[in-house]
């Protein structure tokens, strides 16, 4: 016999995930077929001497599910001169801002690299609903994190700072769809495969390496 109540739950997170679709690839890259646009104006990076990569992302996007993996991959082996940092968006929605604060509190925590492949997996294959805070805070606590502080860290002013401060960036680099990734501040990586992503983004590092005198 079906439980009502766990349909509806599939249903709510089969539904986002599927509305993400909609975000999940940037329109200038699909008409252009460009490797890269040059952003006009360049952003500012945060990672005095190093060359800065963004990821664009959001749980709720089943793209940036499976680019994770091989992002993941891609990071482990960058060098001493390269930071890689993940930005969540919400695109004003507020099951992705939910999503994001998932993240952020995560990272507060310190719990995020031992689950965010595993908050992926919920989402994407369990169809676990991780876009309400009630139920976000029930399966965290069941992944063993600290329960009071994660609920300290999730409704704290610093990761709705945080949040706020993604949507903002999202909308400096003029991110259309996600996953997207920039280089230091200046390129926006087009939506090709996910290896050629990474491909068209080594190139650019080296670019900038040359540019910058990074050795």
């Amino acid at each position: 016999m079906n439980h009502p109540h766990l349909e509806r739950r599939h249903f709510l997170t089969a539904a986002l995930a599927l509305g993400a679709s909609s975000l999940a690839r940037p329109l200038w890259a699909q008409t252009a077929g460009q490797e890269f646009i040059l952003l006009n104006p360049a952003q500012p990076t945060e990672s005095a001497g190093k060359i800065e990569v963004l990821e664009f992302f959001s749980y709720g996007c089943p793209h940036c599910a499976d680019f994770n993996p091989l992002l993941s991959l891609w990071a482990d082996k960058l060098p001493a001169d390269v930071v890689l940092k993940k930005v969540p968006v919400s695109f004003g929605r507020a099951a992705w801002g939910n999503a994001a604060k998932l993240y952020y509190a995560l990272q507060t925590t310190g719990d995020l690299q031992r689950l965010e492949n595993k908050v992926f997996q919920a989402i994407h294959k369990d169809r676990t609903n991780l876009f309400e805070e009630k139920s976000i805070k029930s399966w965290v606590a069941a992944n063993g994190v600290d329960a009071r502080k994660f609920a300290d860290a999730f409704s704290s002013f610093g990761v709705q700072s945080k949040v706020r401060r993604g949507d903002q960036l999202a909308h400096a680099y003029k991110i259309e769809g996600v996953p997207a990734l920039a280089v230091n501040g200046k390129y926006l990586i087009g939506t090709l495969q996910f290896e050629q992503q990474l491909a068209v983004a080594d190139k650019l590092i080296a670019q900038e390496r040359r540019t910058t005198g990074n050795k």
